[in-house]
């Protein structure tokens, strides 16, 4: 694994630390396809049950790498195709994942760095971070990421902060749904940690089945169908070992261990 991310395991969390601080964590090619590889790994590790993304340094992450831009500005068309597929593919793998994904950010969180939080299903950042979709700055287009920012905050929202290439604070960022927690700075880490040991803790089949209700139901239309559909996954959730172990746990008052 590269030294510009750091990869560890805590409990049952998978914690994956951008550490190209002397860069703020700016990335690249290689930065990428280590990122990919650890989520891949987390991904398949039976023992992980949440994978959190996070940052050394001043800030999560400042986008793409100025060296790495200069290179794609001289690729072909075809080359620039499968660069950004690598960048696509990450996102995607953090976004479908069956695992929940926690981002903590500080500082800023800019273009793509930007993007990997909202690829994330839970995202806690520092009250003084700050966010900024920069691309047509550089007359460049937010493509790759847009998928998971306009699920995210919206396209009406996602037209403002694309077009406008305007810096948001996390006041707002949580307003528009783009984080989800602000807390003090100072905090974050220990925060961010306690909060993904509890996501942990709780019914790990249960958390990756809720992840795969969420996907299945908000595209369809509400009738019949989905009644049935939803009617069916809980009958079959309710007859499952870990439903029988948690709600036998709820009734004698106790609290239930998910080894």
């Amino acid at each position: 694994m590269s030294k510009d991310l750091l990869v560890e395991q805590d409990g049952h969390v998978a914690v994956l630390t951008l550490n190209k601080t002397q860069k703020h964590n700016a990335f690249d090619e290689n930065l990428i396809a280590s990122l990919q590889d650890a989520v891949d790994e987390a991904c398949n590790n039976t023992d992980i049950r949440v994978i959190m993304l996070r940052a050394n340094g001043r800030h999560f992450s400042a986008g793409a790498d100025l060296g790495w831009m200069k290179k794609m500005a001289s690729y072909s068309e075809k080359e620039n195709i499968a660069d950004a597929k690598k960048l696509a593919k990450l996102l995607s793998t953090l976004h479908h994942a069956k695992k929940p994904t926690l981002a903590l950010v500080q500082g800023a969180a800019y273009g793509g760095g930007a993007g990997l939080v909202a690829a994330c299903d839970i995202a806690i950042a520092a009250d003084t971070a700050h966010f900024c979709f920069s691309e047509v700055k550089l007359g460049l287009i937010p493509a790759v990421i847009s998928p998971y920012v306009v699920r995210a905050v919206g396209a009406r929202a996602a037209n403002w902060l694309f077009m406008s290439a305007e810096r948001i604070d996390a006041k707002t960022a949580l307003q528009r749904g783009l984080i989800h927690h602000a807390v003090p700075e100072e905090e974050l880490p220990c925060h961010g940690h306690q909060y993904a040991r509890v996501l942990a803790s709780l019914a790990p089949e249960a958390v990756m089945e809720t992840k795969q209700l969420v996907s299945e139901v908000e595209s369809k239309a509400i009738d019949g169908k989905l009644e049935t559909l939803t009617a069916r996954w809980i009958a079959k959730r309710r007859a499952s070992s870990e439903a029988q172990k948690g709600m036998h746990a709820f009734l004698k008052k106790e609290t239930p261990v998910w080894d």
